[in-house]
C-alpha cells in the first residue's frame, strides 16, 4: 500500500489476567472507553467500527450506544490485528470516514477456549489432517518448524532461550505484565518440555483482556489530546495454498514481501528502526520473522539474537512490554499499542531512547508488516 497517510490518535487497554466477571463485550468497552479518553474523543465521534474477537457487532454497538456509518467484525485469529488496522487505514484514506475505532475483547482464559485439540476454536491443528500423528495444536505446528530450522541451520535451544529471557526482562519493567519474574538459561532449560523442542517458556500466555485503537487522519489527530503516531507503511500477504502444512520457508518469502512493501511506502530502511514488535505466539516465530524481515540472513537468527540485539539497549529492542510470552497474549493488538506508547515516550523504565520508527511484524498464514513513526512521511 503506497502513499499511506493515517495516524493513531488514541489507545486503550484493560488489565490482563483471569477476569471471570468480565465478558468479551465488557472488556472491549473498557478498552474503548480508555482509548477515547486517551484521544479526547467521545463515543459519538466514532463513524466506523471494526470489532475483533467480540461475539456480535450489533450487540456491541447497542452497549456502546452508537450508530456508526460503517461496521464490520472479523474472525478471532491473531493475524487479524494487522488486517483490521490495514482496513482502518483504507477507510480513513478513502475520505469517507474520519474516526475509526478498532476494538478487541477476549475472555478466552475464563471461558476455557481451546487453542488446538479436538475442541479447537482459534488454533491451527490442520482441521484434523494431522491429528492421528499428534500434531493437534499451534504449538505442535511451530515445534515441527523449529526442529527443522535447527536441523537446517544449527539453531540451538539457547537461542530460543534468549528470546524468552529478553522478553521476560522487559516484562519485569512493565507493571501490567502478567509474568514479571526474571529467569536465566538454566531455568529455561529446566522448564517443562511441552512439544519438543518447545518448552513452557516458549509459549504465549492466554489471558482475558481488551484493546482498542483509534485511527484517524494526521490532520485531525494533530488537534486531539495526544501527539499523533503516524502509520507510514502497511502490507499484508496471505499464505493459504498450503496453509495446513508448516511452510517450508518459515514464511520467509511472504515476510520479505510485506517488509519491502511497507518500508517502501514509509520511505524507511532497517537501520531507521528504533524498536521491533514481533508477533510471538511462540518464541520460534520471532526467529522466523527476523529472517524474513531482513534483520539478519536466512538461518542466522539464532546467532543474531544470541548477540543480545533484542534486549533493551540492544540494536533492535523487541517486544519491550514483554510481548505475548511475558506480558499477555492479546493476539498482536497489545504489541501495536506498545509501539504507539513507545513513540509517545510513555513507557517509563522500559522506554527506548529517542524512539522514532517502530516495526510491527507477524509471521502467520497472513503475514503482515506495519511501520509506525513519530513524524509523518
Amino acid at each position: 500500500m503506497a502513499g499511506i497517510s493515517a495516524a493513531v490518535a488514541g489507545v486503550g487497554t484493560t488489565d490482563w489476567g483471569r477476569m471471570p466477571d468480565h465478558d468479551a463485550y465488557d472488556l472491549g468497552m473498557w478498552a474503548l472507553t480508555e482509548a477515547l479518553d486517551d484521544a479526547g474523543l467521545g463515543f459519538s465521534d466514532i463513524d466506523a467500527l471494526i470489532i475483533n474477537r467480540i461475539p456480535d457487532y450489533q450487540r456491541f454497538c447497542e452497549i456502546a450506544g452508537i450508530d456508526p456509518e460503517y461496521v464490520t467484525i472479523t474472525p478471532g485469529h491473531g493475524r487479524f490485528a494487522a488486517i483490521c488496522i490495514d482496513t482502518a487505514i483504507s477507510l480513513v484514506m478513502s475520505g469517507r470516514h474520519k474516526t475509526v475505532a478498532l476494538v478487541y475483547g477476549n475472555n478466552g482464559r475464563s471461558a476455557g477456549v481451546a487453542y488446538g485439540g479436538a475442541e479447537d476454536s482459534y488454533g491451527s491443528g490442520g482441521n484434523g489432517l494431522w491429528f492421528p500423528y499428534g500434531m493437534t495444536s499451534p504449538g505442535a505446528f511451530h515445534a515441527l518448524m523449529m526442529r527443522r530450522h535447527m536441523e537446517l541451520y544449527g539453531t540451538k535451544a539457547e537461542h530460543l532461550a534468549e528470546v524468552a529471557i529478553a522478553f521476560r526482562n522487559h516484562a519485569a519493567r512493565n507493571p501490567k505484565a502478567v509474568m514479571r519474574e526474571r529467569f536465566d538459561l538454566d531455568a529455561y532449560l529446566d522448564a517443562r518440555m511441552i512439544c519438543d523442542p518447545l518448552r513452557l517458556l516458549d509459549y504465549c500466555l492466554i489471558n482475558d483482556g481488551g484493546v482498542a485503537i483509534i485511527i484517524t487522519t494526521p490532520e485531525r489527530a494533530r488537534d486531539l489530546r495526544k501527539p499523533p503516531v503516524h502509520i507510514r507503511g502497511s502490507a499484508l500477504q496471505t499464505v493459504f495454498s498450503d496453509s495446513t502444512f508448516p511452510p517450508d520457508d518459515f514464511w520467509f518469502g511472504a515476510m520479505e514481501s510485506v517488509t519491502k512493501r511497507s518500508f517502501l511506502a514509509a520511505g524507511v530502511r532497517h537501520e531507521d528502526m528504533s524498536a521491533l514488535m514481533i508477533y510471538d505466539n511462540f518464541s520460534p516465530t520471532v526467529l522466523f520473522s527476523l529472517e524474513g524481515c531482513g534483520y539478519c540472513g536466512k538461518g542466522e537468527s539464532g546467532p543474531f539474537v544470541g548477540e543480545g540485539h533484542l534486549r533493551l539497549g540492544g540494536r533492535f529492542p523487541t517486544n519491550t512490554s514483554g510481548g505475548h510470552l511475558s506480558e499477555s497474549y492479546m493476539q498482536g493488538w497489545a504489541l501495536n499499542v506498545e509501539a504507539v506508547r513507545q513513540l509517545r515516550g510513555e513507557c517509563g523504565d522500559r522506554q527506548v531512547d529517542d524512539a522514532k520508527n517502530i516495526h510491527y511484524a507477524a509471521a502467520a498464514p497472513v503475514c503482515s508488516s506495519i511501520v509506525y513513526s513519530k513524524e509523518p512521511s
